[in-house]
């Protein structure tokens, strides 16, 4: 009778352990695999995270290689990867507060997708049309392309928390827990270090820009000198009055604050007094040029947009950049025929990691040597549909190279840039419904703070 009863009582017993395991193990894994605090814990140590429950839709090895191209970058882009089911209501402004990082923050749930960013990181208006770009798209694809894009046109820079060290099966680092904890002991020394860190960071940045723009810099002013002797004009020669000297000694030293000041520049703002004073010499040589001639004195206008160094505009000519809409920009004569025989225009090419491209599609440190030629209060509408003009019109901008933007925005971005721990300071209409964030995502309407809206 005994050992019929052992026989009896064991399998019940196993069930129990079984259960018992199902309830202490499957509970938090479960827990883990859907809670807004987990998944920000994740983003916090690694810039991807894929749901147990959504694993299917992204590979490990695409998930490790997404996560490498955005830490290589040094951006604060955040990807989330999440079931069809996981709830919608108030997930961006949610996940947000629990990451407490200023960034930009991309979900793929189910087969939706959807973003959302920090003001001080990306306009509304970019992460919109980035996120109709790539709607429809398989989720690899889509979440390969919204991150070379994004990252092309972002702001900020990686938060600290991003490391190495192995993982474990939530993508949770060890490494990252222990260096955290570190941080927690070391309090205000340690946010010091960082703060020490990210601002020698910003000034190397900012160094490697100015030293690339200072070649096209220099080219402009040896441009400008030829310019004053191939004009071969002298103060004593026959038939000079005081305009033509006063006109020439305008241009000789206009040159030489272009020269003065690029020798002092330490940033890329500082190129725009430089690009300023060339362009004022320009018009001076134009003046002088008509006063020799008799011809009637040029109208003061911007220079001409395809290059600069073509000298002052005479007229504006419709122009359509590829991708972009049509516009009326400053031209030179020279190019104004070109355009109205059907021709390409002569367009100034800077060197760029992909080879020559035009100046606006070289970088952000264009924008101040552009403003100084064109000057702020004309130059976003020229450049609407570029990358440069993308750039100029992200807060981001200004936050890069400090406050010699200002002229293109002036944005005030709560001290907060781009990867820096806020925690619940940011504002949440950047993080609501407005409408669908980019697309048909969510269907329109919904409440503010919807991840869409329309679920």
């Amino acid at each position: 009778m005994k050992a019929v009863r052992r026989t009896r009582s064991l399998p019940a017993l196993l069930l129990a352990v079984l259960a018992l395991l199902a309830v202490t193990v499957g509970a938090p894994q479960a827990t883990a695999a859907t809670g807004v605090s987990t998944i920000a814990d994740a983003l916090r140590r690694s810039p991807v995270y894929v749901d147990p429950a959504a694993a299917a839709q992204l590979s490990t090895a695409e998930a490790d290689t997404l996560a490498r191209q955005i830490k290589d970058a040094d951006r604060p882009l955040f990807i989330a990867v999440l079931p069809a089911g996981y709830p919608t209501r108030n997930l961006f402004t949610d996940l947000r507060t629990a990451t407490g990082i200023t960034g930009l923050y991309a979900v793929r749930l189910g087969d939706r997708f959807d973003a959302r960013a920090d003001a001080a990181v990306l306009p509304r208006t970019a992460v919109q049309n980035l996120v109709t770009s790539v709607q429809g798209e398989t989720t690899g694809a889509q979440l390969t392309d919204f991150t070379d894009r994004a990252l092309a046109n972002m702001g900020g820079r990686a938060p600290a928390s991003w490391g190495g060290g192995a993982t474990d099966g939530s993508g949770i680092s060890s490494t990252a827990l222990i260096a955290l904890g570190a941080v927690v002991v070391a309090g205000g020394a340690g946010a010091y270090a960082l703060v020490r860190r990210n601002r020698r960071r910003h000034e190397e940045e900012r160094r490697a820009a100015l030293d690339r723009l200072r070649v096209v810099v220099d080219e402009d002013i040896t441009a400008f000198g030829e310019e004053l002797d191939r004009l071969d004009f002298h103060p004593a020669e026959s038939g000079a009055d005081d305009t033509m000297r006063a006109d020439y000694e305008r241009a000789l030293n206009a040159y030489d604050r272009a020269k003065s000041a690029m020798a002092d520049a330490r940033g890329p703002e500082d190129v725009r007094a430089v690009t300023e004073a060339l362009e004022d010499g320009r018009f001076s040589l134009a003046l002088l040029a008509a006063r020799r001639t008799g011809s009637p004195l040029p109208e003061r206008r911007p220079p001409c947009f395809f290059d600069p160094r073509h000298g002052p505009s005479v007229t504006d000519a419709a122009w359509t950049p590829p991708g972009g809409a049509s516009r009326e920009v400053p031209v030179c004569a020279a190019d104004a025929t070109r355009l109205a025989d059907g021709r390409d225009p002569v367009i100034r090419e800077v060197d760029t990691d992909r080879g020559r491209r035009p100046y606006w599609d070289a970088g952000p440190a264009y924008g101040p040597w552009a403003g100084g030629y064109f000057g702020g209060g004309i130059l976003p509408g020229l450049l609407i549909g570029t990358a440069l003009g993308g750039w100029m019109s992200a807060p981001a901008y200004a936050a890069d190279y400090g406050t010699g933007y200002g002229d293109f925005g002036g944005f005030d971005t709560g001290g907060y840039q781009g990867g820096d721990v806020s925690g619940a300071d940011f504002d949440p209409g950047d993080f609501g419904d407005f409408g669908g964030g980019g697309g048909d995502f969510g269907g329109g309407g919904g409440d503010s703070g919807d991840f869409g809206g329309g679920f």
